[in-house]
């Protein structure tokens, strides 16, 4: 029976190495320290497992030392790729887990990757550190597959075993390992690709399209604002009709959708190629909580109201709704914007951690809500803002702006 090692227990490592461990030996490691204790007390921050269903996986063992990981054969990475401040692939997260997993590698083990990367990235960047460290041979004496996560934080109705995967493998014979290894927890199903490479572009293509899609209606929206036109409705009534895509405009960040479309493109320029179509929404997609925050100034204006100090309140920090996860959130450019123009901007999220906001984005979340802003930008939609009484939030004078479409209408100044 193998026995697996999942590296990286965050939003992706955490449910799969719970599924895993329902049927498998499985060795859970993380280098954050506090993440382990939390998760031997049965504590998730990220919410994506109860405490229930961590007791259920009885064969799971979590740990933040190396030499636990010895007596695994199957090792599964999955650890974050970010992207650094100029917007290129920053692979060190996954250099430095290959580089632990090199350390304990043995003849005849397989190491799988579900870290989103660029195409070739796993054969040209993660196995020279695994031969490097290990002193064998990829192909001859240790085999690799890549399986891309496509966990969706705070959904509750397309978890792990219900979305199909995509898995592939370093040889034909691999391949049909690492697809029985999946196929035993996936109740959806597999695809099986015929490389590395073709799953690797699957995954990253995968978001991209979503990317572009958001970006075209974020395009929309500028264009509407200027002709005075409402772009929810716009959408509502396009709509109507059997094959439009429903997408709505709005601030993109998260692990994914933000991120992954430059890791294609970075590659795509290494090989002497410049992307121009998804360059171009990634750009619109980017500026998009700078037209925000202005339209928000402009309203305030309009009503007379002073800038300077002004009160702004903001609902929401997480880069989506009903969901802890503050990875790349945009909101944090809306709150910049305004407050370089000398606005007071305090942040309210029921569901955000107030300890990882400050440290990540230097933002003190408030306990609670006060009242009299001159502003409120409603720009998560969190469930619990659905019984707030927002339009008591600001004075007669004040501005509510609704980045969401969530909101009456009848209540709001402007919405995205």
């Amino acid at each position: 029976m193998d026995k697996i090692g999942v590296i990286g227990l965050g939003y992706v490592g955490l449910p799969l190495a719970v599924e895993f461990g329902k049927k498998y030996e499985v060795v859970g490691f993380d280098i954050n320290t506090e993440r382990i204790k939390e998760l031997k007390q049965g504590i998730d921050r990220t919410l994506e497992t109860t405490e229930k269903e961590l007791k259920e996986a009885t064969k799971l063992h979590f740990t933040n030392q190396i030499d636990d990981l010895k007596s695994v054969n199957i090792f599964i990475v999955t650890v974050p790729t970010p992207i650094d401040q100029y917007k290129r692939p920053d692979l060190r997260p996954l250099v430095s887990a290959s580089r632990t997993v090199g350390k304990v590698l043995k003849k005849g083990d397989i190491v799988i990757y579900e870290s989103t990367v660029y195409p070739g990235c796993t054969e040209e960047d993660c196995v020279p550190v695994l031969e490097e460290n290990s002193g064998l041979k990829f192909n001859v004496d240790f085999f690799c597959g890549y399986s891309p996560e496509r966990i969706n934080p705070g959904d509750k109705e397309h978890t792990l075993t219900k979305i199909k995967k995509v898995v592939a493998g370093s040889t034909p014979e691999i391949a049909q390992r690492v697809n029985a290894l999946y196929s035993s927890i996936i109740t959806a199903g597999t695809h099986l690709a015929p490389s590395l490479k073709v799953a690797e572009a699957a995954k990253v293509i995968e978001n991209s399209q979503r990317d572009l899609n958001i970006a075209f209606v974020n395009e929309l929206a500028l264009i509407f604002d200027r002709m005075g036109i409402d772009t929810s409705e716009v959408l509502e009534a396009a709509g109507t009709k059997w094959n439009f895509l429903k997408f709505r405009p709005g601030l993109v960040g998260g692990h994914c959708i933000g991120v992954d479309p430059y890791y294609l493109t970075h590659k795509a320029e290494s090989l002497g190629y410049l992307p121009q179509v998804i360059l171009a929404g990634r750009r619109i997609n980017d500026d998009m909580g700078l037209f925000i925050a202005n339209k928000v100034i402009k309203l305030m204006i309009q009503k007379g109201t002073n800038i300077k100090e002004a009160r702004i309140l903001v609902l929401g920090i997480t880069f989506k709704e009903n969901c802890p996860d503050i990875r790349n959130s945009k909101v944090i450019d809306v709150v910049k914007e305004l407050r370089d123009f000398g606005a007071n901007v305090a942040v309210y999220d029921p569901w955000a951690d107030s300890t990882e906001v400050l440290h990540e984005y230097g933002v003190s979340l408030l306990e609670e809500i006060a009242s009299n802003y001159d502003a409120v930008v409603l720009a998560v939609s969190h469930d619990q803002f659905k019984n707030l009484n927002i339009k008591h939030l600001v004075h007669e004078k004040g501005v509510i702006y609704d980045v969401k479409a969530f909101l009456e209408k009848g209540i709001i100044d402007g919405r995205l």
